[in-house]
């Protein structure tokens, strides 16, 4: 029981250390993220639509 109780005071320790993100940068990380998640959406969709389109052009 002493180590867990141990190993919880450590993670409490070392969460105080970390350097936390203050609310406009997280929104700033937030927005790159989803435009980043977005554009490969779009982009991965258009190569599929594609190849696809090519596949069927060439089995006719």
């Amino acid at each position: 029981m002493q180590r867990v109780t141990k190993f919880f005071r450590e993670v409490v320790r070392e969460m105080k250390k970390v350097s936390w993100p203050k609310r406009k940068e997280l929104v700033n990380y937030t927005i790159t993220v989803l435009a980043t998640v977005a554009f490969f959406t779009v982009f991965f969709a258009v190569v599929d639509l594609g190849i696809s389109e090519l596949v069927r052009f060439i089995l006719e």
